[in-house]
């Protein structure tokens, strides 16, 4: 049977790499999904605009289709969603990159099974530092793009790469950013036609969380 599937995409590493470990065990993706904030601007999880995600979907070569939505309608919008990417293209599963939170992968199982799909999670129970590894070695670029105030300012606009992993480690920050610590971009890797060139600015402190600003999407 035909695994076609959407990828749920937050434009970061651990759904770029969940995508291409399941590529590689079958799964023919034929959409991303991405959640906006309100206004459809920016991305609700990354802060990654709107634009940057699309550029993104057309050097991967899928599809990528997103949806405006506050933290509280999230759920009903993204069931929704599920139902009608399902329809419009024959979906049997989604792909997502949740690592080892339990509670991220009992949501996910429950919304495929509203939509009668099913969740697949490639890297669910791998150790986190070899993922981040492997990431780096399979020549994915990754861009740090969100992260709390124990790393600081400093790591907005960084590459991810041994030396940073080595830094964040020092700092007792989990090197794959798991807890929430960072989020990144993905700029280039293996499923790129062509690498993002991005014009950024500097950070911006929202919420206790710095932000890079986007300087032109």
């Amino acid at each position: 049977m035909e695994k076609k599937s959407l990828c749920s995409w937050s434009g970061g590493k651990d759904s770029c790499f969940a995508l291409m470990n399941a590529m590689n065990e079958g799964f023919r993706p034929v959409v991303l999904l991405n959640v906006l904030n309100e206004n459809g601007v920016i991305s609700r999880s990354h802060g990654i605009p709107a634009t940057i995600l699309e550029r993104q979907a057309a050097a991967v070569g899928i599809p990528i289709r997103m949806v405006s939505s506050s933290w509280t309608d999230y759920e009903a919008k993204f069931k929704a969603e599920l139902l009608s990417l399902k329809v419009e293209f024959q979906i049997t599963h989604a792909i997502f990159g949740d690592i080892d939170l339990q509670a991220h992968r009992d949501w996910e199982e429950k919304v495929c099974e509203y939509a009668g799909i099913e969740a697949v999670l490639p890297l669910w129970q791998k150790n986190r530092k070899d993922l981040v590894m492997k990431m780096i070695a399979s020549g994915m670029e990754m861009m740090i793009v969100s992260c709390n105030e124990t790393m600081g300012s400093s790591f907005i606009g960084e590459m991810v790469t041994p030396g940073l992993v080595a830094r964040l480690e020092a700092l007792g920050v989990d090197p794959c950013g798991e807890n929430g610590e960072y989020h990144t971009l993905v700029v280039n890797g293996p499923l790129f036609s062509s690498k993002l060139v991005i014009e950024k600015g500097g950070p911006l402190l929202h919420n206790n969380y710095w932000f890079l600003q986007w300087e032109q999407a």
